[in-house]
């Protein structure tokens, strides 16, 4: 066999990581044809067909697979030195791009990500907040190099990524002074009946969050759901109910919100994840938002 062609392997790597040639042309920025007969070219000097044709879509054979499992390998591990030359110090401000959920709370996001703006080398934060899923393809691409999440990397998706987890904290409950008069006593109890501003589906605690109710047989009147947890405050703030938030941040809101804590409780825990598709985090701003979490929430023994 004649020696890798290297060039050939990244091609056909691309093309097994994106379903199709079409997919990987774009990527690559090159045509679906050059793709193809490089990809031929590939096979020929290998000496093995790496590819079924399903319908439209191509699928590792038995050879292709084999040959995927080094090039990942090769390419991931690429990828990973190109990230950690590109962080060495010095020259210009280290751009950092962030990927938030969300679903994750703007406090949280702020909490965690204001450590990076003190480092001793300037860094210059991209933050792009989206659907998770939106944001793990963005991240499979390296348009990001990590999604802060409420939850860790969905088995559904089809995006190599790496979970770490920053840390946890308990769920407090909040309200306008005025209506903290009303439900602040007794609590939790005091909840059945309160209006309450209800987290959007995508939010992991949301389940949580219902099945606390149950178990307490509290049912509050739910007088909003919000996607946005920034609309969530705002509503929160204007008195239309009370809402619940990571107790991490309970003293931000009170200041920013002007709102009061009327109870808090260790049964609902909210965790947050760092996804990256590194097994092992390098990147210096995202190293210091893992030790600022260490600091402001709580690690799990055993984590």
């Amino acid at each position: 066999m004649a020696a890798l062609n290297y060039k050939h392997l990244h091609y056909f790597w691309v093309v097994a990581k994106t379903g199709g040639i079409a997919r990987a042309g774009e990527r690559l920025h090159l045509t679906a044809q050059t793709i193809s007969g490089q990809i031929t070219l590939f096979e020929d000097s290998l000496g093995y067909k790496l590819f079924n044709r399903v319908g439209r879509k191509l699928e590792l054979n038995d050879a292709g697979r084999t040959v995927f499992a080094y090039a990942d390998q090769i390419f991931t591990l690429g990828e990973e030195l190109e990230e950690v030359m590109r962080f060495r110090p010095g020259g210009s401000p280290l751009q950092f791009r962030v990927g938030v959920a969300d679903a994750v709370p703007k406090t949280i996001a702020y909490l965690l990500l204001e450590t990076a703006l003190k480092l001793d080398d300037p860094v210059r934060i991209v933050c792009r907040e989206g659907k998770l899923n939106n944001l793990l393809g963005d991240l499979a691409i390296h348009r990001l190099d990590i999604v802060i999440a409420d939850s860790p990397m969905p088995a559904n998706i089809d995006v190599r990524g790496y979970s770490h987890l920053l840390g946890e904290c308990n769920t407090s409950f909040f309200a306008t002074p005025a209506l903290a008069k009303t439900y602040k006593k007794n609590f939790p109890q005091s909840l059945d009946d309160a209006p309450f501003l209800m987290p959007g589906e995508d939010a992991a605690v949301r389940p949580k969050l219902l099945r606390w109710f149950e178990k307490e047989k509290i049912r509050p009147q739910i007088a909003g759901e919000f996607d946005d947890g920034a609309l969530l405050n705002a509503f929160g703030e204007a008195g239309t109910g009370i809402f619940a938030a990571p107790s991490a941040v309970a003293a931000q809101l009170k200041q920013q919100l002007g709102v009061v804590q009327i109870g808090q409780t260790e049964q609902i825990t909210e965790q947050f994840y760092a996804i990256s598709v590194e097994r092992r985090l390098t990147h210096p701003a995202v190293l210091a938002i893992q030790s600022a979490a260490r600091e402001s929430l709580i690690i799990p023994k055993g984590k």
